[in-house]
């Protein structure tokens, strides 16, 4: 199997966002983006997908997170997307719950080439510390887009914020940990397109 592995940095006068993934990895996580909460929730991602992955960004965070988290998106989508190549083999779709104490989260994708977030999530709050929850959405859409996946979430109950969002992020790590899964029945790509990219 060839390697499924892509780095990408961008660079703009708000940001600077580097990031190296590893699809096939054992969950080793290198993880600093000047934004406490989101190293939180990419270490778990990283993680719980299975993924080795490096990130690091540097951005105008003294003005507040939104530029450095949906930058962030950003650059990891393009790198899953590179990162994924032909997409020979693959499952294509994902789906994961995943419990947090109170909260349980859903997410399904469809690695699809054909962009879209569904978001179906209401936090009970504008804060986990610092962090804004609204660019919880921001991060996904930007992410989705990039990697040009379809990607649903779905909060179906939940208390605590904190708890929310992490499910949310496992479940979105475990649901492409499904889809890109190699499957040896696929030949080719499954589509009867007969391409996804």
């Amino acid at each position: 199997m060839n390697k499924r592995t892509a780095s990408i940095e961008r660079m703009t006068n708000e940001t600077k966002v580097f990031v190296e993934i590893d699809l096939d990895g054992e969950g080793k996580a290198d993880i600093e983006t000047g934004v406490p909460f989101m190293d939180h929730m990419l270490d778990l991602f990283t993680k719980h997908g299975l993924f080795n992955a490096k990130i690091k960004a540097v951005g105008d965070t003294h003005i507040d997170d939104h530029h450095t988290t949906e930058d962030i998106g950003i650059v990891l989508g393009q790198a899953v997307k590179e990162a994924l190549g032909d997409k020979k083999s693959i499952k294509r779709y994902g789906n994961a719950f995943v419990p947090m104490d109170d909260a349980l989260a859903q997410v399904v994708i469809d690695i699809s080439n054909r962009p879209h977030l569904e978001f179906r999530a209401a936090f009970p709050t504008e804060k986990v510390g610092q962090f804004d929850t609204e660019l919880v959405h921001e991060f996904l859409w930007k992410f989705a887009l990039e990697a040009r996946m379809n990607v649903h979430v779905i909060v179906h109950y939940g208390v605590n914020t904190h708890h929310m969002i992490e499910a949310i992020f496992k479940a979105l790590a475990r649901a492409i940990d499904e889809a890109i899964t190699i499957d040896e029945r696929v030949k080719g790509v499954p589509s009867t397109k007969g391409l996804l990219t």
